[in-house]
């Protein structure tokens, strides 16, 4: 049985393949069309999707989209009775209602002279995050968090994961949201740009949480564990805030009232400079979403009394709070996969409908790697096309078949202090480069986070780097001993150790580590094992292979980036490049 699943007219627009139950291939449209978080139709994804299970349109069985149009429609007609919102507000919501609806009409316009004989399931948004999170874990039984901004009605829910099935026991309705709340202060804090809610995470560690009272006005935590907004600071509720996506980019107008700048001062505009005042905002900010957080897992605990918790929605990819989980809550074991946001909802979609038909517990997603890989002539050819521009570049290229000596090369260009584009595989899916699509350097070295903004990155100096660790190293260089296959978890580094790796320790002595396994990862870990062998580190920087723009997909993506910025070597699968110094 073949699956397809959509997330479609929503940011990070994805598409993933599975057969009898088991991921073939995963994909978000920004990768193909080269704007971040392109939404739209995920067209591109589908074709490769089905090229890469070897499948036509007509071969599909089910096509599984995570939003239904009818659900939650007791609350919504509720709500509209109740508060009358502006009509364009009831109109948008229509209006992207009516393209979901018309997804056949959508798949055979992109696949001409196909035809889709199959059944159309629409799974509930919510419903859809909760199945990426737990059928994709390694947990018979676990309780199943989504949090984000809004989908069909509603921002949060949760339930239980028993073995094929997931309980659907509760809702938080629009229009209160976490997600909202986190979006409407990163915008206050300027930064207006669709995602940037991980900059606020990565300013939070300069500051206080000394606007916490103020943040316990905005979001109000009820006796059931859930929480709800001030509605007064806040206008998402009475206006449309989502602009058109024009090209496929998201646009958003602001989400707070005047009422939220009577109460926290001035607003920052993204020219402004960064003052203590807006750390500590940041700071409290994280700290309330924490609270909030860690106030519904403790409720949903002492409900259940399980040992592990899976996590998603676009929340789900605070990867600060998700690393604070086994301290601040009764749980012990956490999953959280490589795509929790909207992109991963195409993943629950199809598993939720692969389950739901009856079939068998599909296999724990131990690895991120289902995007596109390419054959070393494809390779090869590149390079012999684009001679005369690695001349001009001063740069060299070879080829080394020995795996080993490939790794110990690379290694010791990294100890050198070198920047290093690392091309291999598959890509990755969801947002992060996990060492198939990666930039690496040494760890060691103070200046090496200038070095790569100034190199490569440009982005803001506050902003960490992560870690890529050998996952039998954890424990001698962290102070929790857990796996992080997709790097959506932030941990203490051991104190005795952050003077040794400060290129990835921020500013409270954290990092956001990956954990690297030998079997899901053979040359990944070699490589950084390769390290280890040559500085006594078992662990490289690692950040993602581009310049502003979506990770590279593709060689030829991979060596434009390379040639265009000051990175010093790229490896392409077997074929290392060198610039002259």
């Amino acid at each position: 049985m073949i699956v397809l699943g959509i997330n479609a007219f929503h940011g990070d627009s994805a598409a993933v393949i599975l057969r009898d139950g088991q991921i073939v291939a995963a994909v978000e449209e920004e990768r193909f069309r080269r704007v971040k978080h392109w939404a739209g139709f995920p067209s591109r994804s589908i074709a490769w999707c089905l090229e890469e299970a070897g499948a036509r349109l007509s071969d599909v069985d089910h096509v599984a989209i995570n939003m239904r149009t009818k659900a939650n429609m007791r609350a919504r007609v509720a709500y509209l009775l109740k508060s009358r919102p502006e009509w364009s507000l009831v109109m948008s919501r229509l209006k992207t209602r009516s393209k979901r609806s018309g997804i056949v009409d959508l798949l055979h316009d992109a696949f001409p002279g196909e035809r889709f004989a199959g059944r159309l399931h629409g799974v509930e948004h919510h419903v859809a995050h909760l199945a990426s999170a737990f059928h994709a874990s390694p947990f018979k039984e676990a309780t199943a968090v989504s949090v984000d901004g809004f989908g069909d009605f509603s921002s949060a829910a949760w339930g239980v994961g028993r073995g094929t099935a997931i309980s659907d026991e509760g809702r938080v309705f629009f229009p209160h949201s976490l997600g909202i709340f986190y979006q409407a202060l990163t915008q206050y804090l300027g930064f207006p740009s669709y995602g940037d809610e991980y900059k606020v995470m990565g300013l939070a560690p300069y500051g206080r949480p000394s606007r916490l009272d103020e943040m316990r006005r905005i979001v109000r935590l009820l006796a059931d564990g859930t929480f709800e907004l001030d509605l007064a600071y806040f206008i998402h509720h009475r206006e449309r805030v989502d602009d058109e996506w024009a090209n496929g980019s998201p646009e958003f107008i602001d989400h707070f009232s005047p009422a939220l700048v009577d109460l926290l001062g001035p607003r920052r505009t993204a020219d402004d400079p960064l003052e203590q005042r807006h750390f500590d905002i940041a700071c409290s900010v994280q700290a309330m979403y924490e609270e909030a957080l860690f106030h519904l897992l403790r409720t949903l605990h002492s409900r259940h009394g399980l040992g592990a918790v899976v996590v998603a929605g676009g929340c789900g990819m605070n990867s600060v709070a998700n690393g604070k989980i086994r301290r601040n809550t009764p749980f012990t074991d956490l999953y959280v996969q490589a795509a929790a946001g909207d992109a991963g909802g195409a993943l629950g979609a199809a598993l939720s409908v692969w389950h739901e038909l009856g079939g068998t517990r599909s296999p724990p997603m131990d690895h991120a790697s289902w995007g596109p890989a390419f054959a070393d002539a494809a390779i090869a050819t590149l390079l012999e096309q684009n001679a005369a521009r690695l001349a001009e570049a001063n740069c060299t290229h070879r080829r080394i078949d020995d795996e080993a000596a490939l790794c110990r090369e690379t290694a010791g260009a990294i100890a050198d202090g070198q920047v290093v584009g690392w091309f291999q595989g598959r890509m990755e899916w969801g947002p992060r480069a996990l060492g198939n699509r990666s930039i690496l350097c040494d760890p060691r070295r103070a200046d090496m986070k200038t070095i790569l903004n100034i190199k490569i990155k440009r982005r803001e100096s506050f902003r960490p780097f992560a870690p890529s660790i050998l996952r039998e190293a954890v424990a001698e260089w962290f102070e929790e001993e857990a796996d992080v296959p997709f790097m959506t978890e932030v941990f203490q580094i051991r104190a005795d150790r952050r003077e040794k790796i400060p290129a990835v320790t921020h500013v409270d002595g954290s990092g956001r580590l990956q954990t690297v396994h030998r079997e899901t990862s053979p040359r990944y870990h070699r490589l950084i094992d390769a390290f280890r062998e040559a500085t006594g580190v078992p662990m490289v920087l690692n950040t993602s292979f581009n310049e502003n723009e979506p990770i590279v997909c593709t060689p030829g993506e991979a060596l434009d980036c390379f040639l265009r910025t000051k990175m010093d070597v790229l490896v392409l699968e077997n074929w290392m490049l060198r610039r002259s110094s």
